[in-house]
């Protein structure tokens, strides 16, 4: 149900978010696993179909009453879901932000800034990669510090998404020419350069879904 832009977020688009990234990934996940296949294990796009598909059917079958508990129910569905490394580093994602959150009807930006901290924090000490190694990182921390900028800048809770999913974009694309100095793509050395990550691209796919998702329904 179309809303307008109040400056927060409730359960409902946070529901909506997790349904957007679903339809996403099942629709990227063949590019996902051949940006995986150059690098990586070439199972990405597999992977993240399967636990994004399993979080939606959690929130389906038993959606919850605020957004911490939200947040924790998609993360765990994701870490024992999906498999490798991007199950962890998902899982703690959503985790670490669910632990921020608490038990909250709704979100505002700050508040979804603080989160989303958090949870590239939880990220980078569970993957202990850094911004510049050629991870998922790299579309997240951009877009955490676009998230944070646009609530001390005291921006709407729609235009601060869409900052947010520009700046995980551009980190995105900054990750082909790099060399990879974490995960199955650091074995390839110099020969892991000129290829796009595919963990930062399901990453900024992340992002963007909840931009579209809150987008939509003030729309």
């Amino acid at each position: 149900m179309a809303g307008s832009d109040d400056g927060r977020l409730t359960v409902d688009d946070l529901v909506a978010w997790m349904f957007r990234f679903d339809e996403r990934i099942a629709a990227e996940a063949d590019r996902l696993t051949a940006l995986d296949s150059a690098i990586g294990d070439a199972d990405h796009g597999t992977n993240i179909a399967r636990g994004t598909g399993a979080v939606r059917k959690r929130l389906a079958d038993a959606p919850p009453d605020d957004a911490g508990a939200l947040l924790k129910s998609s993360g765990m569905a994701l870490v024992s879901t999906v498999g490798g490394a991007s199950g962890s580093l998902y899982g703690t994602l959503f985790l670490e932000m669910a632990k921020s959150v608490g038990p909250t009807p709704e979100l505002d930006t700050a508040g979804l800034a603080d989160a989303f901290r958090a949870g590239v924090a939880g990220v980078v000490a569970r993957g202990r990669a850094e911004p510049g190694d050629k991870t998922m990182v790299d579309a997240l921390q951009p877009a955490a510090e676009a998230l944070s900028a646009a609530a001390e800048g005291g921006r709407p809770i729609v235009e601060s998404l869409r900052e947010a999913a520009a700046a995980a974009a551009l980190g995105r694309d900054a990750t082909i020419p790099l060399v990879a100095r974490k995960g199955r793509a650091s074995y390839l050395g110099e020969r892991s350069a000129d290829h796009l990550d595919p963990g930062a691209t399901s990453a900024a796919i992340l992002v963007q879904a909840l931009a579209d998702a809150r987008s939509e329904r003030i729309g």
